[in-house]
C-alpha cells in the first residue's frame, strides 16, 4: 500500500466522534496538500474494508459533497447521531466541529 494511502486511512480512522475534517485537511496531514481528490477516491474504495468513519469527512465549506441521495442522507444521519447539527443543504459549522489538533504537517 502506498504511504499516502496508509496515512489517509490512519488519519480518517482517528477522527473523533462528533468531529469532522475536510478532504483537504486530511490530504495536508497525510503529506500531500493538493491531494483532496485522492482522499475522496481512497474513502470511496477503502472505507468499508478498513471500517473508516467516512462520514466525518466533508468539503472545505463544511458541506456534504456526496451526490448519491442515499449516501448523502446516510452521512447526514450519521453526523447527527454523533451530535453534529446540520443546517439546510447538508452544511455544518466547521468552526464548531472541525478537528484542529491534527491540522499540522506530518512528522517525517
Amino acid at each position: 500500500m502506498e504511504a499516502f494511502t496508509q496515512r489517509v486511512i490512519e488519519i480518517v480512522g482517528s477522527i473523533p466522534e462528533g468531529r469532522v475534517m475536510t478532504y483537504g485537511q486530511v490530504a495536508r496531514n497525510a503529506g500531500s496538500p493538493r491531494a483532496a481528490r485522492q482522499v475522496v477516491r481512497i474513502l470511496h474504495s477503502m472505507s468499508k474494508k478498513y471500517k473508516l468513519p467516512w462520514h466525518r469527512v466533508v468539503n472545505a465549506k463544511g458541506e456534504i459533497s456526496i451526490q448519491d441521495d442515499a449516501s448523502y442522507e446516510m452521512q447526514i444521519l450519521l453526523l447527527q447521531t454523533e451530535g453534529i447539527e446540520m443546517a439546510e443543504r447538508g452544511q455544518l459549522d466547521l468552526i464548531r466541529y472541525q478537528v484542529k489538533a491534527q491540522d499540522r504537517a506530518p512528522k517525517t
